[in-house]
């Protein structure tokens, strides 16, 4: 009898679980028994495990062979275990020694020919393994860079399970022949899942670096527009831009991701470990280190937008574009279902789906931006009132995007249809995404210097009431924002999301607190009115 383990991980949205298999040898009748709650893909790892071991130069145990997966009420699923399971059962059959693979974490797929492919989720599955104390991952090559983002973790790349029994048995290592320059990888094809990125409207290079020929220069006039863009930025404050079709409202959103700042190390390793689950992390680029953007089609479902699907669910728009931008292009076409389904991560941060098989958390920490024209027909707006929609028409186009939904978000911009003077006008670039970012970047970190000993990173995290109490305005700055509040203009919550904005607006100006301009010019961000107040927040253009 022979028996052995070792460890693998099972992921639960992009948290994972450290499983223990175990494979047990007795006398009897060949037989392979799987248990421990496993899903079809990995019941069906019990032909890629034989065949791989065989074609890797091992002898199959002919005897009665059973693999328990611990803890055995925790579903797993996926292919990810095939390479723990071959060395479980090749240390029971005492081809390789048991004592060597008891601290190893081992994650992959095999192929018939022993060859161990990569899966998605490597990031989350190592961070699980440090988290639990274990210093010592086997993966596959091509996803080594990937896991060595953990620190503290020894990483192991191999290529094929004949290497990976040569190391463990203390023999030479085979050496296998290179592929040919220029031939594809087939080995990467389990780095990405095919149609993922058309199907969310992610960006094929937006997710790891923003596309740099997009710059707020080419962006003609918009005063208003722009600086309701950098207010954004700084702050991490929601956005809605409403204006007839041709104004620049798409130009805009394009441009955001480049005045965020860098991801930080821990926003990193969070976006790249929502990616890697989702199967969307380019090859070649194991870090994202750029605010994601993800534009899905107004089409897209509620499981699009925040995530599910049949089987195990997978992370949705709102999960892709964590720590960057959600862009919500002709945002009363959306189905009001999948808009109204965003209210509980705009507050929260994160959304929770709850299926038969478990509840799954994912990530949704992100800047959204709804783009809308007035009316069916775009033109309601426009002076020359050429719009030919019906008054109810235009209410029930209006009304598709309830008030829920846009009292979360906390600036509000009517975009202008660009003057013939303003296109024809020589040299009339405005600012460039550098020096916006450069604004951006100083006020981030002014507000990262005032909440340092505290959970929240932007002002639109912060709670109303710690902003009352903690972080007050210059005395007699809220008063016309209090005069709205009595007037029904606005909502508790609506105050509260004004006094954010005064903070960033102050925070870019270069005020230690906010006073009744930047307050009044968060008001005017926040209802559309104007208030005199200069809407320029650095150099004129």
């Amino acid at each position: 009898m022979g028996f052995a383990r070792t460890c693998s991980v099972a992921l639960v949205g992009v948290e994972g679980v450290v499983v223990e298999v175990q494979a047990d040898l007795e006398p009897g009748v060949a037989a392979f028994t799987l248990v421990g709650l496993p899903d079809k893909s990995l019941t069906e790892s019990r032909d890629r495990v034989r065949a791989a071991v065989v074609n890797s130069g091992a002898e199959w145990p002919q005897k009665k062979l059973t693999v328990g997966l611990s803890p055995a009420s925790v579903p797993k699923g996926g292919s990810g275990f095939d390479l723990a399971v071959a060395c479980a059962v090749l240390g029971a059959a005492e081809r390789i020694d048991p004592r060597s693979l008891t601290d190893l974490v081992m994650i992959g797929e095999l192929g018939l020919d022993g060859r161990v492919r990569p899966v998605r989720g490597i990031l989350p599955a190592v961070l699980a393994a440090a988290d639990a104390g274990y210093d010592q991952v086997v993966v596959p090559e091509c996803a080594a860079a990937e896991a060595a983002l953990v620190p503290g973790v020894s990483v192991l790349g191999i290529r094929s399970l004949g290497q990976l029994i040569a190391v463990l048995a203390d023999e030479p290592v085979p050496q296998e022949e290179p592929d040919e320059e220029g031939r594809p990888d087939p080995l990467l094809a389990g780095l990405r899942m095919p149609g993922s990125g058309a199907a969310t409207g992610l960006h094929s290079m937006g997710a790891a670096q923003p596309d740099q020929e997009h710059d707020l220069a080419d962006v003609v006039g918009q005063l208003s527009a722009r600086t309701a863009l950098e207010v954004a930025a700084a702050g991490g404050h929601h956005l809605f831009l409403e204006g007839p079709p041709g104004a620049g409202k798409t130009m805009l959103a394009e441009r955001l991701p480049a005045v965020l700042p860098p991801l930080g190390r821990q926003e990193s390793l969070e976006v790249t470990a929502v990616h890697s689950v989702a199967g969307l992390l380019p090859p070649g680029k194991p870090l994202i280190d750029a605010a994601p953007y993800c534009a899905p089609h107004h089409s897209a479902t509620m499981q699009a937008l925040v995530g599910g699907g049949p089987g195990v669910a997978r992370p949705g728009a709102v999960s892709l574009a964590h720590r960057g931008v959600l862009f919500l292009d002709e945002a009363p076409e959306f189905s009001s279902h999948a808009l109204d389904a965003l209210r509980q991560p705009l507050e929260s941060g994160h959304v929770v789906i709850a299926r038969s098989a478990g509840v799954v958390r994912f990530p949704a920490r992100f800047l959204m931006v709804l783009a809308a024209n007035p009316c069916p027909c775009g033109r309601f707006s426009q002076r020359d009132s050429m719009c030919e929609c019906p008054p109810s028409a235009i209410r029930r186009y209006q009304a598709r995007l309830s008030g829920p939904l846009l009292d979360r978000v906390d600036l509000r911009v009517e975009v202008e249809p660009v003057t013939r003077q303003e296109l024809a006008r020589r040299g009339a670039r405005g600012e460039s995404t550098a020096t916006v970012a450069d604004r951006v970047r100083a006020a981030r970190e002014r507000a990262a210097a005032r909440l340092a000993d505290t959970p929240w990173r932007t002002n639109s995290e912060v709670p109303g009431r710690e902003l009352r109490s903690r972080w007050q305005a210059v005395p007699g700055a809220l008063d016309e924002a209090e005069r709205g509040l009595e007037r029904g203009l606005l909502t508790a919550r609506g105050l509260d999301r004004v006094l954010r904005v005064a903070w960033t607006v102050a925070d870019l100006v270069g005020h230690d607190r906010p006073d009744a301009g930047d307050v009044a010019l968060a008001l005017q961000l926040r209802t559309g009115v104007p208030r005199g107040v200069p809407m320029v927040l650095g150099a004129p253009a």
